[in-house]
């Protein structure tokens, strides 16, 4: 029996006009000005509602070529769910105003079946926004193509659990018909975010931000999990896709103090020609 997952956030965190959602889409990739890789295997792209991060995503989706691509695993962050582990969809079809991606029921199975997973009520699923706003650009770059999508919310990981989760993931990621979609947006900076880490030596606060994000991207770009769990708790710098972006390291291969401000990043997965994947911005 067909579950829809409905695209709940539509009509607030972004339009549910699929004509007007369609031109957006397709004004931010074509401003992005990227040329579609093959070799880009993955993205880290941000969840925040459209008018705030709808540019920045383009610039991971925008190095997507979907010409041998047909499932796509979607790692995002819970937000209002509490959970230690990593939950699977129940739903059937993710809806999106501008075209319904099916989910691939026997990767689901398959990730089921290490008794590792816990699966997540249709209410659940469909209050978090973190996949969500992955799917319209992921519909649209996609069109045409039969791709199918794998959601695994990623809970509370311990670090253990995210090498577990990395190692379960790693023989997907191996697989270049697979590609991985991971969620996060960046620093959450505000005293209504318990955040107001702040090096002068930036000058600007939003200076000390920017630094303190690109240090982050720096050491995601490595590809070392290590390092990027030393980052964190040096700085504690609220990413909120930490976690799916710790367990995407770990399966890949890759050797005034009122306000407050929201960080968003794009980042692609690409694979180098020796057959090991370095990330680029």
């Amino acid at each position: 029996m067909e579950r829809v997952r409905r695209a709940a956030h539509a009509g607030s965190w972004y339009t549910n006009n699929a004509r007007k959602l369609d031109e957006e889409l397709d004004g931010w990739l074509r401003e992005a000005g990227l040329n579609k890789s093959p070799d880009v295997r993955g993205v880290i792209a941000p969840h925040a509602g459209y008018s705030y991060s709808g540019r920045c995503a383009a610039y991971a989706f925008g190095n997507i070529d979907p010409t041998n691509i047909s499932r796509v695993f979607l790692l995002g962050p819970s937000h209002h769910y509490y959970t230690p582990k990593c939950a699977l969809s129940r739903a059937t079809v993710y809806s999106t105003p501008i075209g319904d991606l099916p989910v691939d029921q026997e990767v689901i199975e398959q990730l089921s079946a290490t008794g590792k997973f816990e699966f997540m009520d249709l209410s659940v699923d469909e209050a978090e926004h973190s996949m969500e706003m992955h799917l319209p650009y992921l519909s649209k770059v996609f069109q045409g193509h039969a791709v199918k999508v794998v959601p695994i919310l990623v809970g509370a990981l311990s670090s253990q659990n995210e090498a577990m989760y990395g190692q379960l993931l790693s023989k997907y990621v191996d697989d270049p018909k697979n590609f991985f979609s991971v969620s996060s947006d960046f620093c959450h900076w505000g005293s209504r975010f318990s955040y107001t880490y702040y090096d002068k030596k930036h000058g600007a606060i939003h200076k000390s931000i920017e630094a303190l994000d690109h240090m982050g991207m720096e050491i995601v770009e490595t590809g070392d999990p290590d390092a990027f769990k030393q980052y964190l708790q040096e700085y504690e710098n609220t990413i909120c896709g930490r976690h799916p972006i710790s367990v995407f390291l770990h399966s890949s291969q890759c050797k005034s103090m009122r306000d407050s401000s929201v960080s968003y990043a794009s980042a692609a997965a690409k694979v180098d020609k020796s057959g090991q994947e370095e990330n680029k911005d």
